[in-house]
Parts: C-alpha cells; sequence; structure tokens
C-alpha cells in the first residue's frame, strides 16, 4: 500500500471553456514484482478542499499494463453547519486513459453522491459505470464538491488495482425503438426515471412492471450523468411498452432531460451557463436523434434552476413529481413564454410532465405525458411531443378530450391552431373523465377567463365555452383538484398543451 496526501497548494487549476477544473498530483503504483494475476495494489490519497473550491477536481491515477479491475472507494467529513447553511456533499466518477476532455472520449462512469465505491473491468462494472479494458495510462477519478461546508471538505479516496487477463469485453444489447402499437392514438408516457444506474434504488425490471401497472405504452431512461443504463432496457421491452432511452444531463446551473438519444449516446455536463456550452451538447442531443427538455426549471434545490435559457429546447417538464409550489412557478413562467410567442409570432415550446422517480414512495406514471402520436415508435412519439399534441395527467385514471371548432365546422385539437378570421365564434369544449371533483379553468393570453363548478363525483364532465380568435390567442385548459386555501387554485389533475386561434 502506498499513501499521498494531496493538499489545496499542490492544485493546478484549468479553466478549458468549461466549468473550472482542479487537477491534483498523479498516484503511482509500485510495479507487481511478478506476483502473478490476482495481485492487488492499493493507494490511499486524501486531502482537504475549501470552500469556492472549482466544480470538479481531478485526482489523475498511473495504471500500468496488466491490470485486470480498477476499484475505488472514498469517504468524506461532514461536519455541522449553522442553519441555513450547505454542508458538504461530494461526488464521484471516473475517466479512463482517453482523458477528461469536454465531451467526453475517456468518460467511463459517474454515480455523483449515490455510492461510495464502484469498480470497473472488461465484463462488468458497478451501476453507473460503463464495463471495458482497464487501458494502460493515466486514468482520472472525477471529484465533484457539489457544496462545501465552511470548514472546508476532507475527503479519502483507496484506489486498488487488480491485476490479471482482462476479460471478455460486454457487447451492449439495446431495446427495438418500435413497439407494436394501435396506430394513431393517444400514448402515456414517463419520460424521466431513475434507477440503480445513477441515484435511484429501482432495478429497470421493477421500474418497467412499475410502469406497465401505471397503464404507461413508453418510457425514457435518464440516469444523472450517465449512459450505462442503456443496455440493461432491452430484455424490459415488450410489444406493449417502448423504452427510450438517454440521460438527465446535471450541470450547475440546471438539469435537461436528453430524451430518445441513440443507444451509446454519452452528453457532457461538466459546464456551467457562464462557459457557453449548451448550444453545443444540445445540438449534440438533436444530431443524436434526441429532444431537448429542460427538467424542473424553477425547482430549489442547488444547482437544479434553469439558467440556460431556452433557445435549444424541444419541450419543457412543467410538472414534475407530486405537484408542488415549485412546479407552480413553472407553469406560471410556461405561459408566460406562450404569450410570449404569440406576440413574437414565434415558435411556442410545449410543455411535458414527468415523475422523476427514485425509489419508493415515489410514483412512477404521476405525472405523465399523453402525447397524440401515429404509432408508438420513437420517432413517432418524439414529432408529438415536439408539436405539443399532448397534456399531462395526475395518472392512467384521467382522459382528456380537448377541441376548438370554428363556424363552419373546422376543428383544432391540443397542439394545434383553428385557422379562422379573428372575428369568428370559436366553440371550445373539454370533456374530461377521472377527475372527481376537479375544477376546469380556461387560461388564454389574457389570463384564466373561465373556471367552472366541480365536476361531479363520479369524475366525469364536459365543460364548454365560447370565445373568438381576437379575444383569445389561444386557450388551454387545467384541472384542478379542491383546495382549502381560499382563492388559491388547488394542485393540478390535469393540464392541456393550448390551441391557438386565429390566423
Amino acid at each position: 500500500m502506498c499513501e499521498d496526501t494531496h493538499g489545496i497548494g499542490r492544485r493546478a487549476l484549468f479553466v478549458t471553456g468549461a466549468a473550472a477544473a482542479l487537477t491534483l498530483g498523479p498516484v503511482s503504483f509500485a510495479a507487481a514484482d511478478g506476483q502473478g494475476p490476482g495481485t492487488q495494489r492499493t493507494a490511499t490519497v486524501s486531502g482537504t478542499l475549501p470552500p469556492g473550491s472549482p466544480d470538479f477536481v481531478y485526482v489523475p491515477v498511473e495504471v500500468p499494463t496488466g491490470v485486470r479491475e480498477i476499484r475505488v472507494s472514498y469517504t468524506y467529513d461532514r461536519p455541522s453547519v449553522p442553519a441555513g447553511t450547505t454542508g458538504n456533499a461530494l461526488d464521484i466518477g471516473i475517466f479512463d486513459q482517453h482523458g477528461t476532455e469536454l465531451g467526453g472520449k475517456g468518460f467511463r462512469g459517474w454515480s455523483g453522491g449515490a455510492r461510495t465505491e464502484f469498480f470497473v473491468r472488461a465484463d462488468d462494472a458497478t451501476p453507473g459505470y460503463l464495463p471495458g479494458p482497464v487501458g494502460a495510462g493515466t486514468w482520472h477519478i472525477a471529484l465533484g464538491p457539489y457544496t462545501v461546508a465552511p470548514q472546508g471538505l476532507t475527503y479519502e479516496l483507496t484506489i486498488t488495482l487488480t491485476d490479471g487477463e482482462p476479460g471478455t469485453p460486454v457487447r451492449p444489447v439495446y431495446p427495438p425503438q418500435r413497439a407494436k402499437g394501435r396506430g394513431r392514438d393517444w400514448y402515456r408516457g414517463d419520460c424521466h426515471l431513475h434507477s440503480w444506474y445513477s441515484d435511484g434504488r429501482r432495478t429497470p425490471a421493477e421500474i418497467a412492471a412499475l410502469a406497465r401497472a401505471a397503464g404507461l405504452d413508453f418510457i425514457n431512461s435518464s440516469e444523472h450523468n450517465t449512459h450505462s443504463a442503456h443496455a440493461h432496457w432491452a430484455d424490459q421491452a415488450g410489444d406493449d411498452l417502448l423504452i427510450m432511452l438517454g440521460e438527465e444531463v446535471t450541470t450547475r446551473n440546471g438539469h435537461v432531460v436528453a430524451l430518445g438519444t441513440d443507444p451509446g449516446t454519452f452528453v457532457d455536463w461538466r459546464y456551467r451557463a457562464r462557459d457557453n456550452r449548451f448550444g453545443h451538447f444540445a445540438h449534440q442531443i438533436h444530431k443524436a436523434g434526441g429532444l431537448v427538455v429542460p427538467a424542473h426549471p424553477h425547482a430549489t434545490c442547488v444547482g437544479c434552476a434553469w439558467k440556460f435559457g431556452f433557445g435549444e429546447a424541444d419541450a419543457v417538464e412543467v410538472w414534475n413529481g407530486p405537484y408542488t409550489p415549485d412546479d407552480e412557478v413553472a407553469l406560471a413562467a410556461w405561459d408566460a413564454s406562450l404569450v410570449a410567442s404569440v406576440r413574437n409570432n414565434r415558435q411556442w415550446l410545449p410543455g411535458m410532465g414527468n415523475s422523476d422517480a427514485h425509489r419508493d414512495p415515489d410514483v412512477v406514471g404521476s405525472p405523465q405525458t399523453v402525447v397524440l402520436a401515429d404509432d408508438l415508435s420513437r420517432e413517432a412519439i418524439q414529432e408529438g411531443l415536439r408539436a405539443g399534441r399532448s397534456y399531462i395527467a395526475e395518472s392512467k385514471n384521467v382522459t382528456l378530450s380537448f377541441t376548438a371548432t370554428g363556424g363552419r365546422g373546422e376543428q383544432a385539437g391540443i397542439g394545434e391552431r383553428l385557422a379562422v378570421d379573428a372575428d369568428t365564434p370559436v366553440a371550445v369544449r373539454l370533456e374530461a373523465s377521472g377527475v372527481p371533483r376537479c375544477t376546469v379553468r380556461f387560461v388564454t393570453d389574457q389570463g384564466v377567463l373561465l373556471t367552472s363548478d366541480p365536476l361531479p363525483v363520479a369524475g366525469s364532465g364536459t365543460v364548454e365555452w365560447r370565445t373568438t380568435p381576437s379575444y383569445a390567442a389561444y386557450v388551454r385548459a387545467e384541472l384542478r383538484h379542491e383546495t382549502a386555501a381560499g382563492t388559491v387554485p388547488g394542485a393540478l389533475a390535469a393540464l392541456t398543451n393550448p390551441i391557438f386561434l386565429g390566423r
């Protein structure tokens, strides 16, 4: 065993167009002295990071030839801090001999703060990490001091190399990009889910079973900053469940779901808004066939609030998990963007909802996005989401039909435009089921212009309203639960994307 202590004074600080990175002195191992396969060598590294440390701290590890497995464990202190002050939180991952350059050529895994140890070898790896040969050269353990207490953050790494033959590499198998489907129909999905391949506690099999029980037709794999789960979903797909592949790109300035990318696509997360790099990686998501969906844009957790703007987005998550005040803020901000799109005659951004489920008691499929698509395929679902032909429901029990009809029988549905003259009478109609005692609100660019009486206890009802395009440039529907807070609206049971009115 060898020991090394990394003080902050030994750092080399680099700013390379991405988040600032601190690279420490290298860790080297003594020669194996011909002891043969199974020989293990261990090094222990410790150090302290002060408040204000860069986003990423790299510990170089010199890996000699003949290594079969690299294993890393770590600990760090969690001192008491005053109320309202963040304590210590240290994430971890690893890059291989191909380097740490932005783009992830050397990326081999990331577990954030979900695990205290991991291993990588050719035939297997800890969930969150990619199996593959342990090549000779300089590897880098990536530390992410997410938050640092005023006292600083003291850490200790234990690195173990095991010699031997590399083993047989794993050939990945991915789920198909099409399920049986029902032709053009409304399909239910949850596109923001976490398994044990990042910080979730459920296996892919458990998630797939819960998705089926929730009435879902499609889901999207979205682990934090790793695509390691992609090769572990094929067995869970079927004629009744389309499984798309993606990632939740978890930066320090907000999270974005890469929805339905090509299998094996990795999207780097090591940048902030001020680095002007997000556009490049949004383009990468699009090039890989995926959608860019900012997640929980007004969440209050450290690093969660969205700071990159919406110019590259295809949709935005306006409802994330159980409905909370930050969802209400996201909904209001989204509605304001709809008004701006009308005022400036520019493309509008559809809203969607996902569960962001990690573990019990998180409910898969609550909420869920219900999309009108030509088929149950990756391409068709994405096209429906991009077009905004969708509504959000709290569960499979909720079904909506929302239309606008002109004076000559012209009709438009969710996400569409009713192209009639400004003074043409328009009939707006919502049919709903599975929403007992919920109140319907019709929201326009002028605000809420209709609020219904509560629907019957049976949960089904129809609400109609008449307007003109000159009075309402768009109309969307919200269904709200009862509330005991006076005039404050209740939590959402469902909401639709808008129907636009006028030419």
